[in-house]
């Protein structure tokens, strides 16, 4: 019998590597190499979890998004109403002076008065938040017209295909119809409501800052005060009345401008209207939508307003009565002329680059449709 030496005895231990496991009955030692071999025969069965982790590409996302027409839409309404409010500011703070009765009643005078106490730099009092007001109620506004514009004649047209639906009460029958209703009404109306309720308290920041200079030296500071002095209900001053006037001439603007462009291009047998056709048709447009809605906007700066200069009138009727008692019915239309220097220019530009920045911001995807056009 051959005895192993202990040197031996570790040298295999050093070759064999063992895995002890343990059972019911005790420990029992295996060789690694012979458990290995028994694990790999066995199949192995899928896991029927999957985890995987996948980081999105905002990138990507917002470049799909900016390439959309809605985003078009609303870029481009944006930088048009930069563009426009930049080169008539200084008649925007000529108006909303004339119409809350602060200073002189001409646009002379205004004018004068403002180089006097306050110099040039006082024709852009509070040019800085009316920046901040009109982008993104120029884009806002802009984009829920066209948007709702599609949607509305998009419904007529399912609706025209198909038999509109019913309510049967009794023996009574109601068929519901949108024939009846204007796609380009229902936008117009329903982007002066959306631009206003996002909007309105970046329009009475402005008009404290136009009217109320000494007081409101600048944005923080009228921020700061209007907070502590009426909470957030103070930046809100005046939203009923602003909704009335905002209305009607918000429908009858868009409305005016798309009937006018549509007739023009019938008459003329054109496709589209150049810049300077915009222009005029735009300032038109502005012309009579301010014309019907005024006396609702004398009425709108006087409940906005009026609790700076002592006489706050309780609602809108109210407002407009004390402007007729005090005034006569004239006083409904003061300030009118100078509204339609700022209004006419402001439409027609306001249209002019909104439609430019259109046809650049969205030349790729009208090409893009072109070449399907062609292709089928």
């Amino acid at each position: 019998m051959i005895q192993k030496t202990p040197t031996q005895t570790q040298q295999r231990l050093q070759k064999n590597s063992y895995c002890i496991m343990e059972d019911i009955y005790g420990v029992t030692v295996v060789p690694k190499e012979d458990l290995q071999l028994q694990l790999q025969l066995q199949p192995q069965k899928p896991s029927p979890f999957r985890l995987k982790l996948r980081v999105p590409d905002v990138g990507r996302a917002l470049q799909d998004m900016a390439k959309t027409r809605e985003a078009g839409e609303f870029l481009s309404g944006a930088l048009a109403g930069a563009m426009t409010k930049a080169i008539l500011a200084p008649l925007e703070t000529i108006r909303t002076r004339m119409v809350v009765g602060v200073g002189s009643k001409t646009i002379h005078g205004s004018f004068v008065q403002i180089i006097e106490k306050q110099g040039w730099q006082g024709l852009w009092a509070g040019n800085a938040i009316n920046m901040l007001r009109i982008v993104p109620t120029q884009a806002i506004e802009l984009a829920t017209f066209e948007h709702v514009k599609r949607v509305m004649t998009t419904a007529q047209e399912k609706w025209n295909q198909s038999e509109s639906p019913k309510l049967q009460v009794g023996q009574l029958s109601l068929s519901f119809s949108l024939s009846w209703l204007s796609p380009v009404a229902v936008g117009g109306a329903a982007a002066g409501i959306v631009s206003t309720l996002v909007c309105h308290p970046l329009e009475v920041l402005k008009d404290r800052l136009t009217v109320s200079h000494e007081i409101y030296p600048n944005l923080s500071i009228a921020v700061h005060k209007m907070y502590k002095d009426g909470g957030v209900g103070a930046f809100y001053s005046g939203i009923k009345p602003t909704l009335m006037g905002m209305l009607p001439y918000s429908t009858c603007y868009y409305f005016m401008y798309e009937t006018l462009k549509k007739s023009y291009c019938v008459t003329k047998k054109k496709e589209s209207l150049t810049r300077v056709e915009m222009l005029l048709i735009g300032a038109f447009s502005g012309l009579t939508a301010s014309t019907i809605s005024y006396p609702l906007e004398v009425a709108r700066k006087r409940l906005m307003v009026g609790a700076l200069l002592g006489k706050c009138p309780p609602n809108i009727s109210a407002a407009l009565a004390e402007v007729v008692r005090e005034e006569g019915m004239m006083g409904l239309y003061r300030g009118w002329g100078a509204s339609c220097l700022k209004v006419m220019p402001s439409s027609g530009i306001t249209w002019m680059f909104y439609e430019a920045w259109k046809d650049v911001l969205l030349a790729e995807r009208r090409k893009s449709k072109t070449q399907i056009s062609t292709q089928g």
